[in-house]
């Protein structure tokens, strides 16, 4: 099937302008960021971010020196912090191993071997390795998730089963390899299925992809999305 990706790009753009997305003051902010979202609200890793600039945790080398107690005690707020904690901890060592520390170092890295190596730090999956990379290395590599997924399945360009390789690769074999390009449509999707793309009573009639929904409505249900 020939899914129109810059058309609805362009529709998403027009409806809702541009994102400006990923909200941090620096890559390393991104990096901590993309761990710490996993399964909870972005106003709970405001919170946190927050909280790590008032203690002056502004860089690798500042969270790897930091005990881990410690460590946890300052993301309680986004919840399930020993995991996120240790996930984050595992990243920074990373880092400091094989790139000294160094994150410009570290995205001078050849794109497919730095999201291998990545995918191999344990508690990185591909969502938070596609953001990492992208958001905080500029690279260009899609990021897709659970929005993606349930936009793309309910207007029938993409199997509701269909796992993250196979979304990523439809994004990425159809459109120019571009980051700026990659950034801003997964931001729109995003504020797509936050606002109009609910995963219950989608609110379709208000939607800025509406005239492309299949003659008998959206595929439902989607499952995991």
């Amino acid at each position: 099937m020939s899914v129109p990706l810059m058309e609805i790009y362009e529709r998403l753009l027009d409806h809702f302008g541009r994102q400006y997305w990923w909200p941090a003051e620096s890559p390393f902010e991104v990096l901590v960021s993309a761990v710490l979202v996993q399964n909870t609200s972005w106003s709970n890793v405001e919170k946190v971010m927050g909280i790590l600039r008032e203690e002056g945790m502004r860089t690798v080398e500042d969270l790897d020196d930091l005990a881990i107690e410690e460590l946890f005690e300052l993301i309680r707020p986004v919840g399930y912090y020993r995991i996120k904690g240790k996930r984050l901890k595992n990243l920074l060592a990373y880092i400091r191993d094989r790139h000294g520390g160094s994150l410009e170092a570290m995205f001078q890295t050849p794109l497919d071997r730095l999201r291998r190596e990545l995918l191999e730090i344990n508690g990185i999956g591909p969502e938070t390795a596609d953001s990492i990379l992208l958001y905080a290395g500029n690279l260009p590599t899609f990021v897709v998730d659970a929005y993606t997924l349930r936009i793309f399945a309910r207007h029938g360009w993409a199997e509701p089963d269909c796992d993250y390789h196979q979304l990523k690769s439809l994004f990425e074999d159809g459109l120019e390899r571009d980051a700026a390009l990659y950034n801003e449509y997964h931001a729109l999707l995003v504020r797509l299925g936050k606002e109009r793309c609910y995963k219950r009573k989608p609110q379709c009639q208000a939607c800025p992809l509406e005239q492309f929904l299949p003659e008998g409505g959206p595929v439902e249900p989607v499952d995991g999305a």
